[in-house]
């Protein structure tokens, strides 16, 4: 089991933890949750948590 999770960047060399004040976007469907975060590089990294039936 995961114990922690931990968002950041994914742009290569960046690894910078992504914070509340850099999400960007939120969007809800069926199939789970997903946020957008802008870095400060400027990469824009997606997470998605999904939906437990």
């Amino acid at each position: 089991m995961i114990e922690t999770l931990r968002c950041a960047c994914e742009a290569a060399g960046c690894d910078r933890d992504l914070a509340e004040h850099q999400l960007m976007l939120t969007m809800e469907t069926s199939a789970g949750v997903r946020h957008a975060y802008e870095c400060d590089c400027g990469t824009v990294t997606v997470t998605v948590t999904k939906q437990r039936p």
